[in-house]
């Protein structure tokens, strides 16, 4: 059985495909934007949530901080400016924001149209959008939507508790800083911090390559986040055979075509702008079937991109190389016990 194209997240705990586009889609009035939620706590067990933000130049995110809720924010098009904590940044595309609990943050994207992926630990906390949000019935985005509402609108009692969003209207924000050398490592800990595109570690594990954005270290055990690469040029790949994460996976492919299959089903095509998920413990295989093959890859916890730098081993370079270098496989035993990575 090949995986379901669908467009919306089923509910019963399978794996699916969403085609570009596609997903559980809201508007807040007034913020000429769209959030396409790829996935949530039904489909994740709370674990997180993984949505794509696409709109126009719009200043109507307050400052606001989460008490419990872990943000990151990954621009894919056009230019956004983020205050995390005492920091901003202009991102850009392949530019990273995360935003641990307690940091007052706003995202204010800059245009002229900004796409950014994102995902919020614990998966619920997008019960907010919902609560806030209309559904979108149109093709891309409400460019023209000029509606007054904001972003707390109509909200009585204990709102802030009960949707773990804390508004800061008084808040200042601190000038936008140019981009340094601390930008391009990872930190150790739950901490707020940017990272450059393409700056960052990068680890190979045979013929694949992962960017992290993000590891479980960063993230208090919760999400793990990377960009991966690969192609069909190598023979040979770690991900040829099956294998069962104790994580989610989110998929969403940028460039080539990636090969999916679950279980012993038939393989299904994913192909740029569409989005891929797995749920935990489902055995799962990826084939690199164009000569560049590109994703990011959102989990709920160590997942594809701890194996590729547990197993692997640092790479110095930017661009695949010619020929996939070859694997310890007894290194590659240890990493999956480590992981809790079952090979089948």
């Amino acid at each position: 059985m090949s995986i379901p194209r669908v467009k919306l997240p089923p509910t019963n705990g399978s794996s699916y495909i969403l085609p570009q586009l596609e997903g559980e889609i809201f508007t807040i009035p007034g913020f000429k934007s769209v959030f396409r939620m790829f996935t949530s706590q039904a489909q994740t067990n709370n674990g997180m949530a993984v949505f794509a933000w696409d709109g126009v130049k719009n200043d109507t995110a307050p400052f606001h901080h989460h008490k419990y809720a872990h943000d990151i924010f990954l621009v894919a098009e056009g230019s956004m400016l983020c205050w995390n904590g005492d920091e901003c940044r202009l991102l850009g595309p392949g530019d990273f924001a995360s935003v641990p609990p307690g940091t007052i943050h706003k995202p204010y994207p800059q245009g002229p149209v900004t796409k950014a992926i994102d995902l919020i630990t614990p998966g619920d906390w997008v019960n907010f959008f919902r609560h806030v949000s209309d559904k979108f019935e149109g093709l891309i985005f409400p460019e023209w939507d000029d509606r007054q509402q904001g972003m707390f609108p109509n909200l009585v009692g204990n709102w802030e508790e009960a949707f773990d969003v804390f508004a800061h209207p008084d808040h200042v924000g601190c000038p936008v800083s140019d981009w340094s050398e601390k930008d391009e490592v990872l930190p150790d800990g739950e901490v707020p911090y940017f990272l450059k595109a393409n700056k960052g570690p990068r680890w190979l594990l045979g013929g694949v390559m992962s960017r992290p954005f993000m590891t479980t270290v960063q993230s208090g055990g919760r999400s793990a986040i990377s960009i991966i690469e690969s192609s069909n040029a190598y023979t040979s790949s770690v991900f040829h055979q099956k294998l069962a994460f104790s994580a989610h996976h989110c998929l969403v492919v940028f460039d080539g075509e990636l090969e999916v299959s679950i279980d012993d089903g038939e393989p299904s095509v994913v192909r740029p702008g569409e989005v891929c998920f797995f749920p935990a413990k489902v055995p799962f295989r990826l084939g690199f079937a164009s000569k560049y093959v590109r994703f990011w890859s959102f989990a709920s916890g160590n997942g594809i991109e701890s194996l590729v730098g547990e197993a692997g081993q640092r790479y110095p370079g930017q661009a695949l190389p010619d020929h996939a270098q070859a694997w310890d496989d007894e290194k590659l035993k240890e990493a999956c016990q480590k992981l809790k990575i079952t090979r089948l």
